[in-house]
C-alpha cells in the first residue's frame, strides 16, 4: 500500500505549505508528504526555503544550524560543514519566474523525473500569486491609469499551476489562495469559476479531478473551500480559499468511494495573541529620521504619551480615561530605571499547549528574527492612542476617533476608506490576518502593550504565521516581513495534509 507521495510545491514563497505537509508522520513515524521540488522565484524568500529544506534533510538538526542562525557562524561555513545535506537542498528547490518559457524548459523534464520515480504517487501543492485578486490589490489596480485585468498576467498564473497538474498527473492538488477570488472577474466573467473548470478538467477530461470542500456544514456556494484560520488553532483571523482536488481514479477508490466526511476539526477554543507573544521579553521602538538611543527613545515616547493625552483631553469627556491612562503609562516610563532594548534573541514559551510543542524548539539557544523597526515620532503618539484605546475598550479606535491633533496628513483619514488606518492587535483575540503590508509601516500590527509603543517583529508576526521559532527568515527586515505576510500558516497546512492523508490512504 502506498503510504508516502512525493510533493511537488509551486508558488512557495518562504515554505509554509511545505513545512506542514513534509510534518506530517504515519503511524510507524514515516514522512507522508515527502517534498521533491519547491519553486519560488524571490530571491530572499527563495534563500528561506533552501535553508529550510536542509534543515529537513537531517533527522537530528546539527548544533551548527542553531549556531548559524544566532549568527555565531557564515551561511558558507554551515553549508561546507554538511555539503552532502546542502546538495539534497539544492536538488530540492528551484528559484524560477513560474509561467516563463525559461521556466517551462527547466522545471518540465524534473517533474517528469518525479513522476517516473514515484510511479505517478505525487501531490501538487502551492497557491499562484493573488495581488490581482485580492480587494486591497483591486483597488490599487482601478486607480492604475489604463488598467486592463484582462492584460494582467496575475490574474492567469493560475494556468500555470494547472499546466503543471496536467504535465505531473498527480493523485492530489491543493491550490491556495486569496478569498478575493471568490469576486474577481475579468471582462465580466467569474475567475473563480474558471478556475473550478479548468482545475476539474486538467487531466483531460471533464471530470479529471473532484474538488474536495475541507469545511463542513459551511454557508455559501463556496463555502467548504473557505478555511477560516483562527477556526482551528491558528491565533489570526486569516481567511483564505483552499482547493483540494483528489484524481478520478483515486475519488473512485479512496476509502470505499467515500469522498464525504473528511474534513478540518474546529478548536473548542480560539488561540490568542497573547498565547503566542505575551511571553516574549519587552522591546522598545526605534526612532527613525533622529538618533536612536534608550534616553532619546524615552524622552521620545514620554512626549508622544503627554501629547496624545493633552489631544484626548481636548475632545471634552469622553477619551478622559484615555487620558488618564497615557498620562499613567508616561510617568511609569519615566521611573523606570533600565529600557528595554530594541532587539531579543531570549527564548520564550508558549501558553498554549498545541502552539507550544510546535512553536517552540527546546534546541534553540538564539530567537531569531526578533528586531523591531524604527518610526517616526509624529507616529508614536498614534501609536499610543491606539493601543491604551484598545486596552481600555478592547477594539482599535476608528480614524473618526482619533483626536483632530493625532490625525495624519493623510488625503483619504476623514473620507472612511482607511477608517482603520492604525489596528493594534489585542491580548485576547486573534490577531488580524498578517499581510505583506507589514512591511510597510507596521500601522496596521500595533503591538498590544502601549508602553513599548511600536508595530511587531519579524517573529511575532512568523508565531502568529505558525512559523516555528526554529524557522529562520533570510533577507533583510522589509523582507522578511513579505515572505512571513504571504505565507500560508504551516500549522494549517499540516491540518489540511492530515486531511488529505485520509482521503488518499485507507
Amino acid at each position: 500500500m502506498i503510504t508516502s507521495f512525493k510533493t511537488v510545491d509551486l508558488f512557495a514563497g518562504p515554505g509554509g505549505l511545505a513545512e506542514g505537509f513534509s510534518s506530517l508522520r504515519d503511524d510507524d513515524g514515516n514522512i507522508v508528504f515527502d517534498i521533491a521540488l519547491s519553486v519560488e522565484k524571490e530571491t530572499s524568500a527563495f534563500a528561506t526555503l533552501r535553508l529550510r529544506s536542509f534543515f529537513r534533510q537531517f533527522d537530528r538538526i546539527p548544533r551548527d544550524y542553531y549556531d548559524y542562525i544566532a549568527g555565531s557562524i557564515s551561511r558558507d561555513e554551515l553549508i561546507s560543514r554538511y555539503q552532502k545535506e546542502w546538495s539534497a537542498a539544492v536538488q530540492e528547490t528551484m528559484m524560477l519566474e513560474l509561467g516563463t518559457k525559461a521556466a517551462t524548459a527547466k522545471l518540465d523534464p524534473i517533474l517528469d523525473s518525479i513522476r517516473g520515480a514515484a510511479g505517478g504517487e505525487t501531490v501538487l501543492i502551492g497557491g499562484p500569486p493573488c495581488q490581482a485578486y485580492s480587494l486591497v490589490g483591486r483597488a490599487r489596480n482601478r486607480g492604475i491609469s489604463g488598467y486592463d485585468p484582462a492584460e494582467d498576467h496575475r490574474h492567469f498564473l493560475y494556468k500555470e499551476y494547472i499546466r503543471i497538474i496536467e504535465r505531473l498527473q498527480p493523485v492530489a492538488f491543493v491550490m491556495e489562495n486569496v478569498k478575493g477570488i471568490l469576486s474577481s472577474k475579468v471582462s465580466g466573467d467569474s475567475i473563480f469559476d474558471r478556475v473550478l473548470t479548468d482545475l476539474r478538467s486538467a487531466g483531460g477530461s471533464k471530470d479529471s479531478y473532484t474538488l474536495v470542500p475541507l469545511v463542513a456544514g459551511a454557508s455559501g456556494r463556496h463555502g467548504g473551500h473557505v478555511i477560516r484560520c483562527e477556526e482551528y488553532g491558528i491565533p489570526q483571523n486569516r481567511h483564505r480559499v483552499i482547493l483540494v482536488g483528489i484524481r478520478w481514479d483515486r475519488a473512485a477508490t479512496a476509502n470505499g468511494g467515500i469522498l464525504s466526511g473528511h474534513t478540518l476539526d474546529p478548536v473548542a477554543m480560539q488561540a490568542t495573541v497573547a498565547d503566542v507573544i505575551a511571553n516574549m521579553p519587552k522591546l522598545r521602538s526605534g526612532l527613525s529620521k533622529t538618533e536612536d538611543a534608550p534616553e532619546t527613545w524615552r524622552a521620545a515616547v514620554v512626549a508622544a504619551f503627554h501629547f496624545a493625552a493633552s489631544a484626548c483631553r481636548s475632545q471634552g469627556t469622553q477619551l478622559l480615561r484615555v487620558a488618564d491612562t497615557l498620562t499613567n503609562h508616561a510617568t511609569r516610563l519615566q521611573q523606570e530605571v533600565s529600557l528595554p532594548p530594541r532587539y531579543s534573541t531570549q527564548i520564550s514559551t508558549v501558553s498554549d499547549r498545541t502552539l507550544n510543542a510546535w512553536l517552540v524548539d527546546p534546541e534553540l539557544t538564539a530567537l531569531p528574527n526578533h528586531a523591531t523597526r524604527g518610526h517616526m515620532e509624529s507616529d508614536l503618539a498614534r501609536y499610543a492612542f491606539a493601543a491604551v484605546f484598545a486596552e481600555l475598550f478592547q477594539r482599535s479606535p476608528k480614524a473618526v476617533e482619533y483626536p483632530r491633533e493625532l490625525a495624519p496628513a493623510h488625503n483619504n483619514w476623514d473620507t472612511g476608506i482607511f477608517a482603520d488606518r492604525f489596528r493594534v492587535q489585542r491580548w485576547n483575540a486573534p490577531s488580524s490576518t498578517i499581510t505583506s503590508h507589514i512591511s510597510k509601516d507596521g500601522h496596521y500590527f500595533i503591538h498590544p502593550d502601549p508602553t513599548q509603543c511600536r508595530s511587531l517583529t519579524v517573529r511575532e508576526a512568523a508565531r502568529l504565521q505558525t512559523f516555528p521559532d526554529n524557522y529562520f527568515f533570510e533577507g533583510n527586515r522589509t523582507q522578511q516581513f513579505v515572505q512571513v505576510g504571504n505565507a500560508v500558516p504551516p500549522l494549517v497546512a499540516r491540518q489540511i495534509a492530515a486531511v488529505l492523508k485520509k482521503l488518499l490512504i485507507a
